[in-house]
């Protein structure tokens, strides 16, 4: 039968290759809590470091063992994994990455592309876009939207001090941001007075 539901993707790889690969993937995620690939591969690697943080929400040492299998150099990255990464994930019931699409890395084949990271982490970028928003909103002068606002919700959901952190990012981007409004407000502003010459 031509056609069939196929269960994971196959990246056009055999078996063994496409689990060194998506092993490769997880590690490199643990080890940086960000990184750029492909979609498709960012899609099932997705799915293996979802397991790999439940295995170390469990905590025991069948867990471990499991884990210990699925990392390349377990032992740079276990104390990271059982450490960090659990305490920061043990209120939280799912969802522990997030894939976003992105600009296609090469010019030539211009295959999707996209980042796969950790939420509420250090390199969460759903968290630096929305404190973006909000800055920029406030210089303006201007409400945020409902968009922005259940960005909000969502970042500082499950975050430990996140009200501090949020507030801390947004004054730092909006420092940076007010330097840029500035600058282009003032070219603005000598444009105006050169046409008005």
């Amino acid at each position: 039968m031509a056609g069939g539901l196929v269960k994971y993707r196959h990246l056009s790889r055999d078996s063994a290759h496409r689990q060194a690969l998506l092993r490769n993937l997880v590690t490199s995620l643990v080890k940086h809590e960000s990184i750029h690939t492909t979609w498709p591969k960012a899609k099932e690697a997705q799915r293996l470091a979802e397991k790999l943080i439940t295995l170390a929400k469990r905590n025991n040492e069948t867990s471990r063992r499991k884990a210990t299998s699925i990392l390349y150099t377990p032992h740079d990255h276990l104390p990271k994994l059982f450490g960090e990464l659990r305490k920061r994930y043990q209120e939280r019931p799912g969802g522990y990455t997030r894939v976003l699409r992105t600009e296609p890395k090469s010019t030539y084949d211009q295959g999707a592309s996209a980042i796969l990271e950790f939420v509420d982490g250090p390199k969460d970028m759903r968290f630096a876009m929305t404190a973006a928003a909000v800055a920029r909103d406030r210089a303006l002068g201007r409400q945020s939207n409902s968009l922005t606002l259940k960005n909000r919700s969502k970042v500082l959901r499950y975050r430990d001090n996140g009200e501090k952190a949020f507030d801390e990012m947004v004054r730092r981007v909006g420092k940076l941001d007010l330097a840029g409004v500035k600058k282009v407000n003032a070219s603005k502003s000598g444009e105006a007075a050169e046409k008005e010459n």
